[in-house]
């Protein structure tokens, strides 16, 4: 009986301690930043501006962390292809985390992951990560190169990265 007794005390302490310990140092819940509307405004609004430097008329769609998208801007010259493509480009990056122009010749086998439908492998996509959390992805289509989409995309980040940094 005395030995039964002390399993019991025993398993009774073991379980006080782990339910007790799991309360007091972990959370249920995660806190998860996002973007403000005005936010990404501003990086499609800088990224715009910056490829219409380069004699550029494109679209740009930004996206959060899920991949929906929060901005979509095209200027009055970039031809109407380039919206599903700015869109597709922010999605891979944000789900990739990775800058588009890194990983574009990465899958080159017949049916390896970027043959997903919503998938584009070209440059001009970057994702919008500041210290180590992922808030979304910027997408640009409509310059001569994916070179110069890309250019303009990081132009749009930049006009919000150390106010992002800072919070």
């Amino acid at each position: 009986m005395k030995n039964i007794l002390k399993k019991l005390s025993l398993i009774t302490l073991m379980l006080g301690l782990s339910t007790g310990s799991y309360a007091a140092d972990e959370s249920m819940t995660v806190s998860i930043k996002r973007m403000k509307m005005e936010t990404a405004l501003r990086i499609a609004q800088a990224a715009i501006k910056a490829c219409r430097k380069e004699g550029v008329q494109i679209a740009v769609t930004v996206v959060d962390r899920s991949g929906q998208t929060q901005v979509v801007l095209r200027d009055v010259l970039a031809m109407d292809i380039t919206l599903p493509i700015s869109k597709q480009k922010a999605h891979t990056a944000m789900a990739f985390n990775s800058a588009l122009s890194a990983i574009e010749n990465r899958f080159t086998k017949p049916h390896q992951v970027p043959k997903i439908d919503g998938l584009v492998m070209s440059a001009g996509g970057i994702p919008i990560n500041i210290g180590g959390s992922i808030l979304g992805g910027i997408g640009v289509s409509g310059a001569p190169s994916g070179e110069v989409d890309e250019k303009c995309a990081t132009a749009g980040l930049d006009a919000v990265r150390d106010d992002l940094e800072m919070e």
